[in-house]
């Protein structure tokens, strides 16, 4: 009798122990199942957290657009007779003292602001600006297929009803820098 207890007891205890490896084997799995999801949470959560940085971003872009001025002010807008005059430069392009007289003409239109200057009636450059905090700032880049690189940059920091003045920047592909000083007069209605 006490051989069929133990035959019994070894018999019970061995599928109590198959019965807790199935167990743990399927506990291991659920945990695994588990792990994947958490991970693949996770990439959503960042996925989230990215797309409301962007949101946040474009808000702020608008705001900060909302304020630019998307249109001259009357008292900008139109003709004035400017005068350029080259203070600075390690140009051979650009001589100290050089001057240039043209008519700037500020536009505008439902895409952007723009400064068109002009000599002899034809269009010389066309500057793209904008008018922000009393200041007028303009940008020109010749394009990709141009044989010679420059880029100019004008900062207009000075602006009445009838004279503005600033500086103008010109940066060359050969590493050359020119600056100018730049006086705008309001020609008189005659």
């Amino acid at each position: 009798m006490i051989k069929k207890n133990i035959i019994w007891t070894t018999l019970i205890l061995w599928l109590l122990s198959s019965c807790q490896n199935k167990q743990d084997d399927a506990l291991a799995l659920r945990e695994k199942e588990l792990l994947k999801k958490e991970q693949e949470f996770a990439l959503k959560e960042a996925d989230y957290q990215s797309l409301v940085k962007m949101r946040d971003s474009i808000s702020s872009i608008k705001k900060d657009t909302a304020s630019v001025i998307k249109a001259w002010p009357e008292a900008i807008a139109g003709s004035w007779n400017g005068k350029v005059i080259c203070t600075e430069s390690n140009c051979s392009d650009y001589v100290i003292g050089d001057q240039r007289t043209d008519n700037w003409v500020f536009v505008s239109d439902s895409t952007q602001m723009a400064v068109k200057i002009l000599n002899n009636n034809k269009i010389v450059r066309i500057y793209t600006s904008e008018y922000t905090n009393d200041e007028i700032r303009m940008k020109f880049r010749t394009d990709s297929t141009s044989s010679k690189k420059v880029e100019m940059n004008i900062l207009l920091d000075d602006i009445t009803p009838t004279k503005m003045r600033g500086t103008r920047t010109v940066i060359s592909d050969k590493n050359c820098i020119a600056k100018f000083s730049v006086e705008l007069v309001r020609p008189s209605n005659k």
